[in-house]
């Protein structure tokens, strides 16, 4: 029994380490390092710049989204508009030409990445940036997104998104979108949706990451990459989880950078982004064992060290969660504190379940990570099931 107390206890400290301890640890490690946090570039003159919305029966907002692209505080003729419809069924390719889009690629149905890959082919910047049809940037997002672009070092740059509950409009501050300090902005979703506190979470360890060694993850709504660095990715794959840890590969740096600005609405219910979770986590087999983010050691030693502690354990989640249940079972009768574990662990999954007639605060938190944590080997069961084929659509009430 040496042995199984052995495996519970490491496998309950690598579930709490990936979500509690990892921050704390990257914050003293960036605290230690003598270079100073990661600050603006600046560029001689503006460079040419693709923004790609990739778009799927878009229709009731592919309009607005180029009318923000076209009213970005960028130079006109630096910046190139390409709508890369993928397989709509509605009036997304004529609303988006007639909204003033420099290239709109009417494609057949691939999936996100192969729209994006399409586009990418034919877009002529020299940096490509990409949003959701469903993502409003801040005036100067384009601006402050391409600014560590002047580092040659840099290939990828994730800015700052921001959810706004469904039943809201979108604010506008100073900077053209919402206060940091609006109740409106990364809220929970009128009471039910926690995405916004996630996200509060995830964006203050991305910002560690990367003054460290880069971050592990993007986001889609917006982004952008260097064209010389734009790898085409297979249909399930994911510019947001593949990019930074290939390019980190190849010796590049991907970096957070807060100050470009964008919102859009989170999924009006914890269904909606349970549904939505385990669609992107279809492709993640593909992704960590496919692609290559499992051998932590062709990376720099620290990027390594936060692809194992914030990727690999995060995505184990789920096993590790099994292995502690099934290893504590078997330890009941050791120690009261076994006993107190399993207990732990059964308040758990009973606050998940309770949270739905008793909508409480800590009872909503214990659902979103129970449903987070599935959708992880969800996700892996439809893999398993129908394959990886990228096709994706558009989460209700997002729009």
């Amino acid at each position: 029994m040496i042995a199984v107390a052995v495996v519970f206890w490491l496998s309950a400290a690598a579930i709490v380490y990936t979500h509690l301890g990892y921050p704390l640890v990257l914050r003293a490690l960036v605290s230690m390092r003598r270079h100073p946090t990661l600050s603006p570039g600046v560029w001689e003159e503006p460079p040419l710049v693709s923004l790609i919305v990739a778009a799927h029966d878009e229709e009731e907002v592919i309009a607005a989204k180029v009318a923000d692209a076209l009213a970005l505080d960028y130079p006109r003729e630096r910046l190139e508009l390409v709508v890369a419809s993928d397989g709509s069924s509605d009036a997304t390719v004529e609303r988006a030409r007639a909204a003033g889009a420099d290239l709109v690629l009417d494609l057949p149905r691939g999936g996100k990445v192969s729209a994006q890959n399409a586009a990418a082919a034919r877009a002529a910047g020299e940096l490509l940036a990409f949003s959701d049809a469903n993502s409003a940037w801040a005036p100067d997002a384009l601006r402050h997104l391409i600014e560590p672009f002047a580092d040659p070092a840099v290939a990828y740059v994730c800015g700052q998104v921001r959810f706004l509950p469904p039943d809201r409009r979108r604010g506008r501050g100073s900077n053209g979108i919402a206060d940091e300090d609006s109740t409106a902005v990364g809220g929970d979703g009128g009471g039910e949706n926690l995405e916004g506190a996630y996200w509060r979470y995830e964006m203050a360890v991305r910002e560690m990451e990367s003054a460290l060694a880069g971050v592990t993850a993007g986001n889609g709504a917006i982004y952008a990459v260097r064209r010389d660095a734009y790898v085409a990715l297979p249909p399930a794959g994911s510019h947001d989880l593949s990019f930074p840890f290939l390019l980190a590969k190849r010796g590049k740096r991907s970096l957070y950078a807060p100050w470009a600005r964008a919102e859009e609405k989170m999924a009006p219910t914890l269904e909606g982004e349970l549904a939505r979770k385990r669609r992107m986590m279809v492709g993640l087999w593909d992704i960590v064992v496919g692609e290559g983010m499992l051998r932590p050691g062709d990376y720099p030693a620290l990027y390594a060290f936060e692809i194992v502690s914030h990727r690999l354990l995060r995505y184990a989640s789920p096993l590790l969660h099994l292995v502690v249940v099934g290893t504590n079972v078997a330890l009941l009768g050791r120690g009261w504190v076994y006993a107190v574990t399993l207990a732990t662990q059964a308040a758990l999954i009973a606050a998940a379940l309770l949270s739905r007639a008793v909508p409480l605060a800590p009872l909503r938190f214990a659902r979103y990570y129970v449903e987070t944590t599935a959708s992880i080997a969800l996700g892996l069961w439809d893999r398993m099931r129908h394959g990886a084929s990228g096709e994706w659509s558009k989460t209700e009430g997002t729009r």
